[in-house]
């Protein structure tokens, strides 16, 4: 679960698809994946508008000036419009510093320096020209779960925890060249082919016999469930892949998990109720729910 495991992921599943290597490829689940650039990023814009996080103004902005995708079409290449500046720093203050946008419904750590902006002021996106005037500094996020309320200052403590010399040394770390473990680091640059859409790379894996299944956690304003749903329903049209299972809610215990929808039987889409970007680190339960229905090959509870 990941943005980017919406590029790795498939990519290597085709690849595994189209070599000679005897592995029982049962079948896919991919989370909060970006599939296509377009649809991805300016899925955020109505996420932003339609969760109360910006108002009607702002998202007029966003619609007539500058949207998603050209802010990050334009922080790839560091070369910012004034468009984008003014629109964004418009947006900027009525998201405020204090929303995690990884999970929009979770509070945020207050120790923190971090301040939760998210993919705005992620330093592999942005240049210190766009980050400084959106008053952004590096991305962090938070997690809330359902029966137990997860802590939100887990980032920070987990990178104090993996900086200890002797859970280092248990891990067996290799800390050649590293001076400390962050979440974040520019030591793999995997930002190059953002653009490059994977969403006909999910159907030549579905057209292979290869079941798939698209989830998204429902509080991440990151890649929202909106954009990734209408893709998938729009592959399943081009593949010519009628509706096995209607759109439905699928059931955690008593209580509803999630929606669900699956094509042909083989191409599926759920959404994880209450889940953010990290769904199993903020909905374990519904999360063990959804994994343990793909690894079984069955349609996720009805009740």
């Amino acid at each position: 679960t990941y943005t980017i495991t919406g590029h790795y992921v498939p990519q290597l599943t085709l690849h595994i698809i189209h070599s000679n290597l005897k592995l029982n490829l049962k079948g896919i689940a991919i989370g909060n994946p970006l599939l296509e650039f377009v649809t991805d990023m300016n899925s955020a814009d109505q996420y932003y508008w339609s969760h109360g996080l910006i108002s009607d103004s702002a998202y007029e902005l966003l619609l007539s000036f500058c949207n998603s995708s050209r802010l990050m079409s334009e922080a790839l290449t560091q070369s910012f419009s004034s468009d984008c500046l003014s629109v964004y720093s418009e947006v900027a203050k009525e998201l405020g510093k204090s929303v995690d946008k990884y999970d929009v419904i979770a509070d945020v750590c207050l120790s923190s320096g971090q301040s939760p902006m998210a993919i705005f002021s992620h330093p592999m996106f942005l240049g210190p020209q766009f980050s400084s005037s959106l008053h952004s500094q590096q991305d962090g996020f938070s997690q809330q779960q359902v029966k137990v309320e997860a802590d939100p200052c887990i980032e920070d403590k987990t990178t104090k925890y993996l900086n200890r010399k002797d859970v280092q040394k248990a891990l067996h770390a290799k800390l050649v060249g590293i001076t400390s473990w962050n979440l974040c680091n520019k030591i793999v640059q995997y930002m190059g082919d953002l653009e490059t859409p994977t969403i006909y790379t999910v159907g030549k894996i579905v057209k292979s016999g290869i079941p798939v299944m698209v989830y998204s956690g429902d509080q991440d304003s990151v890649i929202p469930f909106t954009g990734t749903r209408n893709l998938v329903y729009k592959l399943a049209k081009a593949l010519g892949l009628k509706t096995t299972v209607p759109y439905r809610p699928w059931f955690e215990g008593k209580q509803v998990g999630g929606w669900t929808q699956v094509y042909g039987d083989i191409l599926s889409f759920a959404t994880i109720r209450g889940a953010s970007h990290t769904a199993p680190a903020s909905q374990p339960e519904r999360s063990m729910a959804l994994f343990k229905a793909v690894l079984s090959g069955k349609p996720l509870p009805e009740a």
